[in-house]
């Protein structure tokens, strides 16, 4: 079988940035954007490679949506909620930090994981990211395993790290793992947390952030202010270029508000997180994120 893999450039595609692997179905998964721009995440999907398989038909598919702004974090967590479920429930406090939850009752899914299931991200098809090793069961068959970081076992025995842990993505990490087929240390990209840590979940720590933007709206200069914002304040953006107009899109990629002005009237937009969109005299564009609360 031909595998095809992406060219990954250092911040220019999302990647895994957290991952936990909690007990009962208290499964989460954390995406990155390093990139200067909003990324439409409708054509990306995470995926599971349950137990040793291939491909993801028995592991299930998540396709993802909305928009994710520049170094922002999507979380997906699990949906189930019914604590009489066959495979558990998650803790309604998890759901609660996540951008998007599974529907509850749809197993197989990828939040289905427990450990020894390589879990993957895909952009249009492509593998651009990978937590484990494709075609390896590190359980071996035997039900409970995980990947670890003992070299002499080909990182498969020993002490746990993708089971019952929280993994968090190294800052010094810059791009994902588009090679599903090679060895996985944990160690190597990942910090290792304790059962049921959640707290950092929505965030990223990255050195792309203090990284040299590549295009020209990174000569721009601006201040969105206040942010976050309570329904009813203005917002006011003050650019050092002129602003034509403004775009505000909530998390699924509408569009819900726009004006020919420097500020943004919040009375008739709910609670939440929006990409706003700075349209410039000049044709360029600029993207940010505004918090409504």
């Amino acid at each position: 079988m031909l595998q095809l893999n992406a060219q990954i450039v250092d911040c220019s595609d999302l990647f895994f940035s957290e991952y936990v692997e909690g007990a009962s179905q208290n499964k989460a998964i954390e995406v990155y954007n390093p990139t200067n721009a909003a990324i439409d995440l409708s054509s990306y999907t995470i995926e599971r490679y349950s137990n040793g398989a291939t491909n993801s038909s028995s592991g299930g598919v998540t396709i993802l949506t909305g928009m994710l702004a520049s170094k922002d974090a999507f979380v997906l967590t699990s949906g189930e909620n019914d604590i009489t479920a066959q495979f558990g429930y998650c803790d309604p406090a998890l759901i609660a930090l996540g951008d998007m939850a599974e529907p509850n009752g749809s197993y197989p899914t990828p939040m289905h994981m427990n450990g020894n299931d390589a879990m993957v991200l895909k952009n249009n098809g492509v593998i651009i990211d990978v937590i484990g090793r494709i075609g390896e069961d590190p359980a071996d068959g035997g039900g409970s395993g995980a990947w670890t970081d003992d070299a002499a076992s080909g990182f498969t025995q020993g002490s746990w790290w993708t089971m019952q842990h929280t993994l968090i993505r190294k800052s010094t990490v810059l791009s994902g793992d588009n090679d599903g087929f090679d060895l996985f240390n944990p160690s190597l990209e990942w910090d290792s947390l304790p059962l049921g840590s959640w707290d950092s979940l929505g965030t990223h720590s990255c050195h792309c952030d203090v990284a040299t933007a590549i295009n020209e709206a990174s000569e721009i200069s601006y201040v969105v202010y206040p942010n976050p914002a309570n329904i009813g304040d203005q917002i006011t953006i003050n650019s050092s270029a002129n602003i034509e107009s403004i775009d505000v899109l909530n998390i699924l990629g509408e569009k819900v508000y726009t004006k020919k002005a420097n500020t943004i009237n919040t009375n008739n937009l709910p609670k939440g997180t929006y990409i706003i969109t700075l349209k410039l005299s000049d044709g360029r564009e600029v993207y940010n994120k505004i918090i409504i609360q």
